[in-house]
């Protein structure tokens, strides 16, 4: 059992929200769709549901050709962000009512209620309507129904947006290996790298509209087939610099160079871009070989253990990650430092020309 979009596209008068797209997902797979806002996975879902017909291509499920179909007449399990629920229903029927439109029997309707409401936490709620609830209970109510339908695509568009952070990061564990083991092809929307990292499975990776790469998750944050995938998955974005390389030299903004060591000594000269996630950046040189850069700070974020700073460098605009509190002053010229092994080489068309050297060793 497999969904296949086949040379898909959806334009909607003069836009294009999805760009011709061929994806395969496998039966019993774990797949997320990650970008920012609008960068096509809603989009993307609903062409995968039948709730919206492409513009061109076909889409084949189970081996059957359901372009067109009604989602009514699809076996699809959809949850969005903005939870959706039956008012005048409780808690209980709510979960029930996919249940009892299948058939099952009274016994088998409360076995699988309770076995989804007691996943969710919504055990001592069932009788209570959903507007007596939070919006996290409201969640987990529509997230309940979506897992008893026992559907064979299961779509969820950025489900634990509006949960807290515990309750998020047990379900974010324990969802995808229940509907994994149904055998379900799996579908979550995110626009957080770092719960497509904790999700696993593989990624695709969104940015207007057109998927740049999609693999296993770790293959694809280690070793981005481009610029513009490296940049979606990362936060704060990737950070960028232009760097020409000659005679074993790495010259980069405002006369500053150093010796290319590493993987950086086996580049051939020319003009590259080099780019390197947030929270390699550092404010204090921790290896020997590690390149100096000066800048001036713009603003610092203290988050509690860790301390987000903006940066100027020469025109460029970065962000560090680094640890610990930080007492800074905006305008106060900074050094920071960075380990070459883990620089990513792009080409100036934004190609990857080289992986950081800790991915590759990863």
């Amino acid at each position: 059992m497999s969904l296949i979009l086949e040379g898909v596209s959806k334009i909607v008068g003069s836009n294009t929200h999805i760009h011709t797209t061929d994806l395969t997902l496998e039966k019993g797979t774990m797949n997320v769709l990650l970008g920012p806002t609008l960068s096509g996975k809603t989009s993307l879902m609903r062409l995968m549901a039948g709730l919206d017909k492409p513009t061109a291509g076909r889409v084949h499920w189970d081996g059957r050709d359901v372009t067109g179909m009604r989602v009514q007449d699809r076996k699809v399990a959809m949850v969005y962000q903005q939870f959706i629920n039956y008012p005048s229903m409780t808690v209980y029927d709510n979960i029930a009512s996919p249940l009892r439109l299948m058939g099952k029997s009274a016994s088998q309707i409360k076995e699988e209620v309770h076995k989804a409401a007691d996943l969710m936490q919504l055990t001592p709620l069932l009788q209570r309507k959903p507007l007596e609830l939070s919006g996290g209970q409201q969640q987990r109510c529509a997230l309940a129904r979506a897992l008893v339908k026992n559907a064979g695509l299961v779509l969820l568009d950025e489900p634990l947006a509006n949960l807290d952070y515990k309750l998020r990061e047990e379900l974010r564990e324990e969802i995808p290996k229940l509907f994994e083991a149904s055998g379900a092809v799996f579908v979550y929307a995110t626009t957080e790298p770092e719960e497509a990292l904790l999700l696993g499975g593989n990624t695709a990776t969104l940015w207007e509209g057109r998927i740049t790469q999609f693999g296993p998750t770790p293959s694809v944050y280690r070793t981005p087939v481009d610029a513009t995938t490296a940049r979606v998955f990362s936060d704060p974005p990737m950070n960028f610099l232009n760097i020409t390389k000659a005679n074993n030299r790495l010259s980069f903004g405002d006369a500053q160079s150093a010796e290319a060591k590493g993987s950086l000594a086996q580049l051939a000269d020319g003009t590259y871009m080099a780019g390197f996630r947030p929270n390699h950046l550092e404010l204090h040189a921790h290896t020997a070989d590690a390149m100096e850069f000066q800048t001036q700070l713009s603003v610092t974020e203290i988050t509690g253990s860790e301390t987000f700073v903006h940066l100027d460098h020469h025109g460029d605009r970065w962000v560090g990650l680094v640890h610990g509190v930080q007492m800074l002053t905006a305008g106060q010229a900074l050094n920071v430092y960075l380990d070459p092994s883990h620089v990513y080489i792009f080409a100036q068309d934004g190609t990857l020309v080289s992986p950081a050297a800790y991915a590759k060793a990863a």
